[in-house]
Order: C-alpha cells, then structure tokens, then sequence
C-alpha cells in the first residue's frame, strides 16, 4: 500500500487536523500545509485584525468592502453580477491573507421570521441555487475557497444549537438540499459548512446519511467539511459522520486519540479527515497574494449591485422618478442613519459608507431634512411634528422606513413582521398632509406593508444594501436608474397566512415542517390565496411585452423553451423573464408551479430579444421515497413565462413522457395500483376476465368500485372472491417476468 503524506505523523498529530489551531485558523502540518486563514464573509470579508482581543472578531475587524448581504443581492435575479462581487470578496480576501471565505449562505426562508434572513437569497431551491453557484464561482475564480453553508436545513435562530427539524425526505430533497445538491454538482465548492441544528433526531455535525450517503456518495462532494462554530457535540461520531474539521478548537483531540487506540474508532477515518484537509490546503496553495484592491471600484460595484436589488414594490400616478424642480421632503431617521447590513457574525467595517440624505442633499435643489423618528422605536412627539411640518411644505415626500438593527440579528428569530409603531404612526401623519408619499424600506426580512400602503403612493423595498446603498438608493429615486429588483420571497398580507405560521419556531426541542414542500408561493399559488405582493413581483420605469412562446423537444424529456420580450415603454430598463413548469391538478398532489429558470435582461425603449431556456427532466421530477430517487411522471404538463409567480404572460401545454418508470407491484398493493399499472393492469385484468367466480370489476357499483380500488389486492382473499394468497404471489411473480 502506498504510505499517505500523513503517514510520519503521530496519532496525536494526525487528531489535531481534525479541529482548529485557533479561532480563524486550521492546523498546519510542517512540510505539508501551511495553516489556513478562514473568514466570515457572506458580503464582505470580516477578517479580524492583529492584537483584537475580541476571540470571534464580532465587533472589531479589518476594514473591506460591504456589498449588499443576499436579502438583497438575491433579489437582483442577476447570477452574472453576483459572480463579480463573488469574484471581489475573493481580491479583498487575498489582499487580506484569507483562505476560505465562509459563505455564502444558501439556507431557505422558510418563514420571515427567521432573524437571519438577510443571509439568505430566497424562499425558493432554483433561485436560491442559481445566485449561490455564481457567488461560489466567482469566489473561486482567483483560487479562494468558499465555504457553502449551512449544511441543513436551519431556518430559524430559535435554540438553533438544538432544534430538531421534523422534515420528510421529499420536503428535505425538494425544498432544503436542492440548492445545496446545485452548487456542489456544478460549482463543486473547497468546503461545505454543517449547522447547528439536529435533522430528524441526528445533529448535522454527526448526521452520516447527510455528510456522507448524500453529500459525498450521491451528489460527489470532494472537498472539506467543517462545523459551523461550535456545532460539534461528540468528536467521535462528527468524524465517523464524515465532519473532517471542528471550529473553533475545543481541545478535545485527546478524545480521538482514545477511540482509535480503544478500537472505538478506525484510525483510517482520521487519516481521511487529515487528507481532505491537505487537499484544501493544495487548492488555495495557487491562491495569490495582494498588497491591497482598488477600494473605489468595490465601492462602485457595491452601488450597482445595490441599484440591481432594490424593489419598486408600487408606483401609483408613476410619483417616481421624482421630477425636476420638486420641492422634497426626505424624512426618518434610516435617511441620515442607514441599515445597511444585519447584526451577528456576518458584520462587515465598510471601507466607506453613502447615506440617501447626503447623497440626494448633493443633487437636489430644492430638499429637507426631518428625522420624524428614533430609531430605538419610542416615540417622539417633537420629531414627529417637524416632519409633518416639512411634509406639508413639500410636493413629494420621501419617507425613510424600516427596522433597527436591534429588531432583527443572528441569534434570536422576530415574533412580528410590523414597521415600529412610531414610524407607521408617522406615515399616516404625512399621508394627511401630503398626497406624494414615497415610502423607502430598510429590513433585512419581509416586513408587513398591507396596513399602511394605502398611506403611500410607491414602495420602494431598499432590504438591506450595503455600504453604497444609500447613494444606489437615490439613483434610482432620481430616475439615473431604473428599478430592477424582483421579489425572492412572497410578502403576505398576514404573518397568519404564511405557510409555517402554525408550527414555526416549535417547542419542546422539536420545530415540525407540517407545510412540506409548500413553503411561500408554492403553497400561496397552489390554495390561490391573496397575497400583499408575490414571489417574482417588481416594478420599473417602463414596461414590457411577452410573445411567440416556443417549445421544442430536444431529447427525451428535454425541451428548449423560447420567447421574446420588448420593452414597450420609453426608458431602458431592465426585465427579469420567469420560467414556471405548472401542474393543473382537481386536488394538488404537488406545489401548482415552480420556478425552473429566469433570465434578466436589459432593453432600450422598442427593442427586443430572445430568451431561451432549457428544461430537463429533473425540472419535472418528485423526489420518491419508496424508489429513494427522482422520478418523472408521464403526462401534460405547462409552461408559464411571466413577469412574477402572479403575473404569467404566455402558456404552452407540453406532453412529458416521463421515465417509463412504474413502482413495484406486490401483494399489499391497492387494485387501483395494479390496474393502472402498465403491465399489472393487462395481468390482472386477464385474471378478472377468465378466472370463475370472479367479479368483473367494470361493471361494478361505481362507489363501491371506488371503495375497492384503495384495498390492498390480498386483502381480496377474505371477501370470497377466488384470489388466495397463491394466486396473488403468481401475480406478482408474473409482472415481474413480463417486466423483465
């Protein structure tokens, strides 16, 4: 047998590798690897500085640049700008001597009250999946690792170190591994970050059937898999589960060393960690280094992927762009005082930091100022009346709204989607005295706006941007740009009316997924509920037309999915096409429709383009548990384009021929299973015709029929009817020959 390159290391040596050296830094092995630097950096490096004697770096780190967190990159539906501020985490990362940027975060938003939504893209696997590959690309474009995370299924802060998520396997397949299962397939990340939480039972850091059966046996992982900081609870099992590195150290390696020499543990499962951690090292061996980065173009792209993101939620009498020569009233405090970024690990010291109010006080003429409000949410009667003042002297209103950032952070999940008290109060205030409001939101998770938006004549959803948003924000209020963001996430009328409500944050250890597969608008669109503004829903400044859908098989379920889009409007602007694969069904066996591709585009007044598509079979398929693998089912099955999940322009029907594939027939099958069966229906309906004394069921009673067909065919033997338990096997035994 060939000796490893750990094969001089002790035993001892050999379970050091399996945690940290420190904080941010792995093991080095001399001669071998050096240590590796890791760092948080979902939109922006936090790399802690030298002699912070703060372990975590939480409040102090090393200046970089602040791109807006995914909340709001997510919703620019762009992959191609995310792989470039992918590809700039990754320049900042090497000027700074990181390894391994620790993002970017992929989780789904399962419900808006999860505190750490602002990490994450979408409610939706395809979006969510798309946005993440890119940001992973182009983090790995210069040979810096990315760590995608958190590796499953973790949705909520609450007792996130504990939790059990109760989740089916096709809920876990459909909703919660899929992004996971995209970006390892095709951007084939250096490391995959585990969570906290338990799945079914198992905590992820010693789940094997998550580390090892799926994510290295099924989708083909070869890189590295670490804990999320602290996550690992017995070091033993995490290694055996395929965890190959604990962070940060717990100084517990003795434990290792003790099962292998006890026989508890196998020393080649360390030896596997240890080798999966050099092959790490190898990776970003070619990594190179850099004195610094041109900090004015990160800023600059960090403006125009915050331009790309925010959300024209409503433009009623086109109040926006603001015209020139307007007398404005910019008001709230989130003005002067921006939210920018979300609280926690994610944190980033910006090099530089814009605000709307000094970004539109340098443009327009005619403007004030009035703070309105405290952004510790208690109310203020003086600054409220000086802003209704400056509103009432007005012609357009712009009123800065949101949440604070005590109001939502890493660690602790929200119980509301309302806007502080204070600040609705100030809106309907400003509303009395002023018919031109334009309401700018802040929020890092979906807030309530159904309430109030009668109150505003446009919305304009502002998430949270990153350090160059406030002046993207008054690019897009002044017209120099049009709005493009699309909505990753639908926004209810009620915190009631969101699938999980019932069941979200749990109890008792446990928090039970009863929604299953319909999570936002797939449960939304498929009871036809009434939402404030669905999934895929934006506005611009112009508008655009959809025609001459066409769909082309190209192979066997493949299909070439074609159409046109034209701006119809008078301003270049942006379009974000929406393909959605639907399902009619009298009673829904599967979400109505879902998001299979998008495609952003921008278009001058009049022109047009071509946007295609590709769809395979894995974008009709349901994940089967019985079969333990995808399955595509025969039949029609339609193709929507539109501009949101609600707004479907052009439909085509498409005949899928499925995967020929029929579950197993058995004896405890139901008559209506082996009747519709392509083979146990022809078998057993032969029996039927010829067999004595037994009844044809065609001509049965109808309701009595119905009744039969959900009773297992061995069941049969005890009504008398001539099917014994041999017979039944001879059945059985007879698909299977005719099967092959």
């Amino acid at each position: 047998m060939t000796p490893t390159p750990l094969s001089r290391l002790t035993l001892a040596d050999k379970a050091a590798l399996t945690s940290g050296s420190d904080t941010w830094t792995t093991t080095a092995v001399p001669g071998l690897a050096r240590p590796l630097v890791l760092s948080d950096g979902p939109h922006g490096l936090r790399r802690q500085g030298d002699g912070d004697d703060d372990a975590l770096g939480l409040h102090h780190s090393v200046p970089a640049t602040c791109f807006p967190p995914a909340v709001a990159l997510g919703s620019s539906w762009d992959p191609e700008l995310a792989g470039r501020v992918g590809a700039a985490l990754a320049r900042e990362a090497c000027a700074l001597g990181v390894d391994v940027v620790l993002g970017p975060g992929i989780n789904i938003k399962r419900s808006p009250l999860c505190g750490r939504n602002f990490e994450y893209f979408s409610e939706d696997p395809h979006l969510t999946g798309v946005m993440g590959e890119a940001v992973v690309n182009g983090i790995q474009s210069l040979g810096v690792g990315a760590c995608v995370k958190h590796f499953a299924v973790n949705n909520q802060e609450t007792d996130r170190m504990r939790v059990s998520a109760e989740v089916d396997e096709q809920t876990l397949r459909e909703i919660y591994l899929a992004a996971f299962e995209r970006i390892v397939r095709r951007a084939r990340p250096y490391a995959v970050m585990c969570s906290y939480n338990r799945i079914n039972g198992v905590h992820a850091s010693q789940n094997r059937w998550l580390l090892t059966d799926v994510l290295r046996g099924e989708w083909g992982f070869d890189g590295l898999v670490m804990s999320d900081w602290g996550a690992v609870n017995d070091r033993v099992a995490a290694l055996e589960a395929g965890l190959d590195l604990e962070m940060p150290p717990s100084g517990t390696d003795e434990e290792i060393v003790e099962a292998v020499r006890s026989g508890r543990l196998a020393e080649s499962v360390v030896d596997l960690a240890g080798e999966r951690l050099l092959r790490l090292a190898r990776r970003v061996e070619a990594r190179p280094d850099a004195d610094g980065w041109d900090v004015a173009a990160h800023h600059e792209l960090a403006r125009e992927a915050a331009r790309a993101s925010a959300v024209l939620l409503k433009n009623d009498g086109d109040v926006l762009p603001l015209a020139a020569g307007q007398r404005v009233a910019v008001l709230g405090e989130l003005a002067r005082t921006p939210r920018y970024q979300g609280s926690g690990s994610s944190h980033v010291v910006p090099t530089r930091l814009d605000t709307a109010w000094e970004s539109l006080d340098a443009t327009l003429e005619r403007v004030t100022f009035a703070p309105g409000y405290r952004l510790d949410g208690q109310p203020d009667a003086d600054l409220e009346r000086e802003a209704v003042i400056a509103a009432a002297e007005a012609d357009v209103a712009l009123l800065f709204l949101g949440l604070p950032e005590a109001a939502e952070s890493e660690g602790f999940d929200r119980t509301s989607i309302d806007l502080p008290a204070p600040q609705i109060a100030l809106l309907h205030r400003v509303a009395e005295v002023c018919d031109r409001v334009v309401v700018v939101l802040s929020n890092g998770g979906v807030v309530s706006v159904a309430p109030w938006r009668d109150s505003a004549a446009a919305i304009l959803e502002g998430w949270l941007l990153g350090q160059a948003g406030g002046a993207a924000l008054a690019d897009l209020l002044l017209g120099t740009h049009s709005p493009s963001g699309r909505l990753t996430e639908t926004i209810p009328l009620r915190l009631a009316d969101v699938p999980c409500h019932l069941h979200f944050p749990g109890a008792d250890g446990q928090v039970v997924y009863g929604e299953g597969r319909y999570v936002g608008y797939r449960y939304h669109d498929t009871v036809g509920a009434e939402v404030a503004y669905p999934f895929g829903h934006g506005l611009t400044y112009s508008r655009f037309d959809y025609s001459d859908l066409a769909v082309q098989e190209t192979g066997t379920n493949e299909w070439r999915v074609e159409v046109t889009v034209t701006n119809a409007g008078e301003r270049f602007a942006h379009e974000v096409a929406q393909l959605y694969v639907a399902f009619d069904q009298e009673r829904p066996a599967r979400p109505r429709h879902e998001l299979r591709g998008f495609a952003k585009v921008g278009l001058r007044p009049g022109d047009s383009r071509r946007v295609a598509f590709t769809l395979t079979g894995r974008d009709l398929a349901q994940w089967s548990v019985a079969r333990q693998d995808w399955k595509i089912e025969a039949g029609p099955f339609l193709v929507e384009i539109g501009a949101s999940a609600r707004d479907i322009r052009l439909r085509a029907e498409v005949a899928g021929p499925g995967d020929g594939y029929a579950e197993p027939l058995t004896g405890m099958s139901t008559l209506g299973e082996w009747l519709a069966h392509p083979v146990g229906g022809r078998v057993l309906g032969e029996l039927l015709g010829k067999a004595s004394g037994m009844p044809d069921v065609r001509r049965a009673d109808p309701a009595l029929l119905q009744l039969a067909m959900g009773i297992p065919l061995i069941k049969f033997r005890t009504f008398g009817m001539g099917l014994s338990a041999d017979l039944v096997d001879r059945l059985v035994d007879t698909v299977r020959e005719q099967e092959g």
